[in-house]
């Protein structure tokens, strides 16, 4: 039997969504998955950035996240594409809920990583779209930050 590739820390990161957002606030979910989804997130194969979140009778799903399908599954495997349940309290859930009521406010998953029991968890962020002239702020703060670090040195 071959040895599995699995790594211990997995954090995968939407760089993306930095860019796009205004984080509002942030908060961490449980994942509800299929056995073969879990072992393909800790050979890292996930891509998170065109996800996004919903509601759907009250709870909080995750749709466009694609999870590759696992090497050595059998006919078993997990479908890629398909929406995935977070776990949240109802208090946090409440609170998004009433978030993105307000107009242009969204949920987004920002990184999906293991804790050190193993388990996946998703940090998803209550956020609202940048306008151009934002970004190209952002842009601007990035530059010179980086031309101040290459001074220091």
């Amino acid at each position: 039997m071959a040895k599995e590739t699995f790594t211990k820390n997995i954090n995968i990161k939407n760089r993306k969504a930095s860019f796009e957002f205004f984080f509002l606030d942030k908060y961490i979910a449980g994942m509800k998955l299929q056995g073969t989804e879990i072992k393909s997130i800790r050979q890292g194969k996930v891509n998170l950035q065109d996800a996004f979140c919903y509601f759907k009778n009250g709870e909080l799903w995750v749709k466009q996240m694609h999870i590759s399908p696992y090497d050595n599954g059998t006919h078993y495997n997990h479908v890629s594409d398909q929406d995935r349940k977070l776990l949240l309290s109802k208090k946090e859930l409440r609170k998004l809920e009433k978030g993105t009521e307000e107009q242009g406010v969204t949920i987004i998953p920002i990184r999906l990583f293991t804790n050190d029991r193993g388990w996946a968890k998703m940090e998803v962020a209550l956020a609202k779209g940048k306008k151009l002239y934002d970004k190209r702020d952002s842009i601007k703060e990035k530059d010179t930050k980086r031309e101040l670090d290459r001074m220091k040195l």
